[in-house]
């Protein structure tokens, strides 16, 4: 009975922090996000339809030259509109997520900048879908339309208890290619804390339109002088000493850090990967907005 109870308790719980983001999410969705991702997020234009016999006045470019041999009759390709797309998260669910130094974990932010996505998709009449991944793939939702399922999705954002603790973002985006047939939106989110991703990440982003969230936290750029504390690896349980009054410390922590975010941005502009750097101390808002009139000048 009391494991039952504590159960129904947390389920209640979960769908008022779904509740909460969707209606803090809402206005965003309305006023600020969903024009704009309805002018860069469009459909893929047009999609082959059917073959059927030459009628006077179709463009004699569009003959299926193949189907035209085989029946002896001339015949042609026929195309429609195809209006609205898949939107895929592809979000890091690792130990290191959980950390968070402001009002909120990296996981939470993650969470919180995918209701807003979803919600602008769903607006869009687009489907959603959704893969949490460690270092293997934890959960698969398959993309869908509707209200409904996007709530779900965020559900599963804020409830999702992994199995495992670290991170293997190749293998991520291998399943990924697997699962998708056709061209997707993919929103990546990770604090790319990884090593080897440039060719899986080339891969990807030529069978999809891959657009990179990286997630992070102001304590990940610079330590505050508090003298001696213990720092844990999340994903791997390694514990350190350091003196954090040591400026050396400090000043060589700051320096990795520079390092390891030239590099990603190096990597993701080599790749033509669109990217946005999120911060749990900073409101996402203004720099989601950058990669919509990025995109947008380019289209």
């Amino acid at each position: 009975m009391q494991a039952a109870s504590e159960r129904s308790q947390k389920s209640k719980e979960i769908l008022k922090k779904v509740r909460h983001i969707e209606i803090y999410t809402r206005r965003l969705v309305n006023d600020v996000m969903a024009g704009e991702y309805h002018s860069v997020f469009k459909g893929r234009g047009v999609e082959f339809d059917e073959v059927r016999e030459y009628q006077p006045g179709d463009d004699i470019r569009t003959i299926d030259w193949n189907v035209t041999a085989r029946t002896g009759r001339p015949h042609v390709k026929r195309y429609v509109e195809e209006r609205d797309l898949t939107v895929v998260f592809c979000v890091d669910v690792s130990a290191s997520g959980e950390f968070g130094t402001t009002d909120k974990t990296k996981q939470e932010l993650a969470a919180e900048v995918c209701a807003v996505l979803a919600f602008s998709a769903i607006k869009n009449n687009d489907r959603v879908g959704l893969i949490l991944f460690t270092d293997q793939v934890e959960r698969y939702v398959p993309p869908k339309k509707g209200r409904t399922h996007a709530l779900r999705v965020i559900r599963d954002l804020l409830d999702f208890q992994p199995t495992k603790h670290r991170t293997n973002i190749p293998g991520a985006l291998d399943y990924l290619n697997r699962v998708l047939r056709r061209r997707a939106v993919v929103f990546l989110v990770s604090d790319f804390f990884g090593a080897n991703l440039k060719k899986p990440l080339a891969i990807a982003n030529r069978r999809h339109d891959l657009i990179a969230l990286s997630v992070g936290d102001p304590r990940e750029e610079a330590i505050t002088p508090s003298g001696l504390m213990l720092f844990e690896d999340a994903e791997t349980g390694e514990v350190v000493l350091v003196d954090t009054y040591d400026k050396r410390v400090r000043l060589g922590f700051e320096g990795a850090s520079r390092n390891d975010h030239a590099q990603r941005e190096l990597l993701f502009d080599s790749l033509s990967v669109d990217h946005v750097n999120l911060s749990t101390g900073k409101s996402y808002v203004k720099e989601l907005r950058r990669l919509f009139e990025e995109r947008a000048r380019r289209q």
